[in-house]
Protein backbone atom coordinates (compact mmCIF):
# COMPACT_ATOMS: atom_id res chain seq x y z
CA UNK A 1 0.00 0.00 0.00
CA UNK A 2 1.48 3.32 -1.04
CA UNK A 3 1.39 6.22 1.39
CA UNK A 4 1.18 9.67 -0.12
CA UNK A 5 3.13 12.57 1.36
CA UNK A 6 1.16 14.28 4.12
CA UNK A 7 -0.09 17.71 3.23
CA UNK A 8 -1.69 20.51 5.26
CA UNK A 9 -4.36 22.89 4.02
CA UNK A 10 -4.61 26.59 4.95
CA UNK A 11 -6.40 25.63 8.20
CA UNK A 12 -3.55 23.32 9.19
CA UNK A 13 -5.63 20.19 8.56
CA UNK A 14 -3.98 17.14 7.08
CA UNK A 15 -5.39 16.15 3.70
CA UNK A 16 -4.85 13.83 0.78
CA UNK A 17 -6.00 14.19 -2.79
CA UNK A 18 -9.40 12.51 -2.90
CA UNK A 19 -10.88 10.40 -5.68
CA UNK A 20 -12.26 13.46 -7.49
CA UNK A 21 -8.93 15.28 -7.34
CA UNK A 22 -10.08 17.64 -4.58
CA UNK A 23 -8.43 17.80 -1.14
CA UNK A 24 -9.91 15.29 1.31
CA UNK A 25 -9.71 15.89 5.07
CA UNK A 26 -11.02 13.78 7.95
CA UNK A 27 -14.03 16.13 8.12
CA UNK A 28 -14.86 15.29 4.48
CA UNK A 29 -15.07 11.54 5.07
CA UNK A 30 -18.44 9.78 5.08
CA UNK A 31 -20.20 9.76 8.47
CA UNK A 32 -19.72 6.64 10.62
CA UNK A 33 -23.44 5.93 10.26
CA UNK A 34 -23.11 5.43 6.49
CA UNK A 35 -25.14 2.45 5.32
CA UNK A 36 -25.41 3.28 1.61
CA UNK A 37 -21.98 2.94 0.03
CA UNK A 38 -21.92 4.80 -3.27
CA UNK A 39 -18.78 4.74 -5.41
CA UNK A 40 -17.48 8.10 -4.19
CA UNK A 41 -17.78 7.21 -0.49
CA UNK A 42 -15.93 3.93 -0.96
CA UNK A 43 -13.18 5.68 -2.91
CA UNK A 44 -12.89 8.39 -0.21
CA UNK A 45 -12.34 5.82 2.53
CA UNK A 46 -9.72 4.00 0.43
CA UNK A 47 -7.94 7.30 -0.34
CA UNK A 48 -7.99 8.27 3.36
CA UNK A 49 -6.39 4.98 4.41
CA UNK A 50 -3.82 5.08 1.62
CA UNK A 51 -2.93 8.67 2.42
CA UNK A 52 -2.63 8.12 6.17
CA UNK A 53 -5.65 10.17 7.23
CA UNK A 54 -7.18 7.05 8.73
CA UNK A 55 -5.61 3.76 9.75
CA UNK A 56 -7.00 0.56 8.27
CA UNK A 57 -8.12 -0.58 11.73
CA UNK A 58 -9.91 2.75 12.32
CA UNK A 59 -11.62 2.55 8.94
CA UNK A 60 -12.82 -1.00 9.59
CA UNK A 61 -14.21 -0.20 13.03
CA UNK A 62 -15.62 3.24 12.17
CA UNK A 63 -17.48 2.03 9.10
CA UNK A 64 -18.24 -1.52 10.33
CA UNK A 65 -16.38 -3.05 7.38
CA UNK A 66 -14.59 -6.35 7.11
CA UNK A 67 -10.97 -6.41 6.00
CA UNK A 68 -12.05 -8.45 2.98
CA UNK A 69 -14.59 -5.82 1.96
CA UNK A 70 -12.09 -2.96 2.25
CA UNK A 71 -9.41 -4.92 0.37
CA UNK A 72 -11.94 -5.71 -2.37
CA UNK A 73 -12.63 -1.95 -2.75
CA UNK A 74 -8.91 -1.24 -2.90
CA UNK A 75 -8.30 -3.98 -5.47
CA UNK A 76 -11.24 -2.81 -7.60
CA UNK A 77 -9.86 0.75 -7.67
CA UNK A 78 -6.38 -0.51 -8.58
CA UNK A 79 -7.69 -2.72 -11.36
CA UNK A 80 -10.58 -0.73 -12.84
CA UNK A 81 -10.55 2.73 -11.24
CA UNK A 82 -13.55 4.14 -9.43
CA UNK A 83 -15.94 2.37 -11.81
CA UNK A 84 -14.71 -0.92 -10.37
CA UNK A 85 -16.55 0.03 -7.18
CA UNK A 86 -19.89 -0.17 -8.95
CA UNK A 87 -20.41 -3.69 -7.59
CA UNK A 88 -22.92 -4.66 -4.95
CA UNK A 89 -21.85 -4.56 -1.35
CA UNK A 90 -20.38 -7.83 -0.04
CA UNK A 91 -20.92 -7.11 3.64
CA UNK A 92 -23.92 -8.80 5.18
CA UNK A 93 -26.44 -6.55 6.84
CA UNK A 94 -25.83 -6.12 10.55
CA UNK A 95 -28.35 -5.03 13.12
Amino acid sequence: MLQEQRRLNSKGEQYVVGPTGAPLTVRDLPPPTTDRWVIRRKAEVVAAVRGGLLSLDDALSTYRLTAEEFLAWQKAIDKWGMQGLRTTRIQSYRS
